[in-house]
Parts: structure tokens; sequence; C-alpha cells
């Protein structure tokens, strides 16, 4: 049975170009879904895109999910929806591009025109060579993830944010890392590597294996977390198997440990702060993510911690 409801704009947040539109009057049916009536909107208000939409039962300010039909959603003929525009948006694999395209850009840079920023030509050492190589194969392979492998529950972000997302990389992988490891102080001739165990083939080969098998071990997870999202949905299942039987996340714990390893190779600082920091975030985006698997699962969901082993 098809019904008329009403779409205001919530505390006059609907976009210049839509500020006229509403409220709005659209013919909707029970077993329409929240997409559908986003559909609808923009099909009256073209350049108002249904990912800049957020709808709201006006007696309620909780986001109503697009997969939601009406009528299990609450509503019911002579209710209100509200709508809040969330800014011009970008999708999240043309964030993630962007942001791992800054440091695997940047490094080539300092590695390769060592002039340029220290005045002088720097004889690469083999940490700096390996080094490199493990940085830009490591921001390699998450582009190539993005575009090949993960699968976004949200399409897409605030415009806004693409400039803190990047900050991140940009800067702390990227300039500060780079500049910091392909200086001529961690060069052939510095007192640093000369006569230490920075200088020992051994040692760079066994943190290169570590570091290989921790990117390898993030990757597989990212395999198995695609494999429980079929495309097009937002379904989601108990991930199980490696990793997953001590914690939520191991993609963040083996990455961490990537990075962990980074630092016991070179001990750069500008690597101990962008691991510091990086993991400090990856902490918050696991809890936040193991509580979501609790409620979601409830006492189906095994026991286990977050990120870090028996610890978080």
């Amino acid at each position: 049975m098809a019904f008329s409801i009403t779409v205001s704009a919530a505390s006059n947040k609907a976009p210049p170009f839509a500020q006229k539109g509403f409220p709005l009057t659209i013919e909707a049916s029970p077993d329409d879904t929240v997409e559908d009536i986003k559909k609808k909107i923009q099909a009256k208000i073209p350049k108002f895109y249904t990912s800049r939409q957020r709808l709201t039962l006006k007696s309620d300010k909780k986001p109503l999910a697009n997969e939601a039909k009406l009528q299990d959603a609450g509503f019911s003929p002579g209710l209100e929806l509200e709508i809040k525009d969330l800014g011009p948006q970008i999708g999240w694999k043309t964030v993630f591009v962007i942001e791992y395209a800054g440091p695997l850009l940047i490094h080539p840079l300092f590695y390769h025109l060592p002039r340029l920023f220290y005045g002088a030509d720097v004889a690469h050492s083999d940490l700096q060579r390996m080094a490199f190589a493990m940085v830009e194969a490591h921001f390699a392979k998450r582009i190539l993830e993005t575009l090949f492998v993960h699968r976004f529950s949200h399409g897409t972000m605030p415009l806004s944010n693409i400039f803190k997302n990047s900050g991140h990389y940009h800067i702390l992988s990227g300039l500060f890392l780079a500049y910091d490891l392909y200086r001529p102080g961690f060069s052939t001739s510095s007192p640093y590597i000369q006569g230490t165990i920075r200088n020992n083939p051994q040692f760079l080969w066994v943190c290169a294996g570590l570091w290989a098998f921790f990117e390898l071990s993030n990757f597989s997870t990212h395999l198995h977390l695609r494999s429980l999202r079929p495309a097009g949905t937002r379904k989601r299942a108990i991930p199980t198997g490696y990793g997953f039987g001590l914690v939520s996340c191991p993609n963040y714990l083996f990455e961490t440990l990537a990075w962990v390893t980074v630092c016991a190779m070179t001990g750069s600082w500008a690597s101990y702060l962008f691991t510091i920091v990086g993991t400090i975030q990856m902490i918050l985006w696991a809890l936040k993510k193991h509580s979501a698997y609790k409620k979601e699962f409830g006492k189906a969901y095994p026991k286990r911690k977050a990120m870090i082993p028996f610890i978080i």
C-alpha cells in the first residue's frame, strides 16, 4: 500500500542548491528501503546524490541504515523523515589510493635526489637500500589491495576528511620517514652503520624475512575478510582461521609487527613515530570493530582480544 511521506531538512542542513526543495513529499511503500527513499529524493533534486544524504526519523536522531525497510525501521504513515547534508563525498577507494600514493612517490625523491634535500650525494648503505625496497613494496601492496581486494561497508566519506587522512601518511611515513632514512647519517660510510649490526647482511636479511612474513600474513587476513563479504553487500560473518583465533583484527596486528621490524632494523626516530601513532589508531579501530562483532554475533562470537593477543 503506497502512502506519502514528508522529508524535511534537519535544522536547515540541506545544501544551498536544495534549500527551496524541502519539505519534500515522497510516494513510498512499506517495502521501500531507506536507499530507495534516497534515490527518490535524488530524482527530485538531482545534485543531492544518495551518498550525501543522511536520513533519520524526525523523532529519532539515529541514522537509518540504507538497507533497512521503512516498515522495519519503525516508520509508519504520518511520521516524518529528516534529512541532513553530509557534504561533498569522495569514494573510499580513491581516498586510500591518495593516502598510499603519497609515501610511494615521496620516498623515491629523497632516495634518488639526495643532493636536493641534503645538499650532498649519499652513498646508500645496504640498510638504506633494503629499507627503501620495503617501504615501496608496502605501499604498493596497500594500493593493489585497495583496488582489487578490499570491500568497503561505506562507499564514500566526506571530501574534507581526505586532508586529515592523507596527512598521517604523506607527512609521517612520507616526508619524515624518507628524510630520516636516506640522509647521510645512514649512508655506507656513517659511524651509525660501519662496524655495527646494521651493516651485517645476516641481520638485514633476517629483518627483511620477518617483515615479508608479517606483510604476507596481513595480506592473508585481507583475503579472508574479503571472502566473508559478498560483492555489493554489507553482510558480515565471524572471521576464523589464521590470526583470528587470538584477535578480532589480526590484519592490524601483522601490520604493526611489520613496522616494528622496520623500527628494529633502522632505529629511525621517524619509523618509531609513524609506528606508534599508527598503532594507537589501529588499536582504536580494532576495539570498535571488536565491539561491533560482539554486538552483532552475541554469544556465538569467540572469546578473543581486539588486536594484541592476551592484552588488548
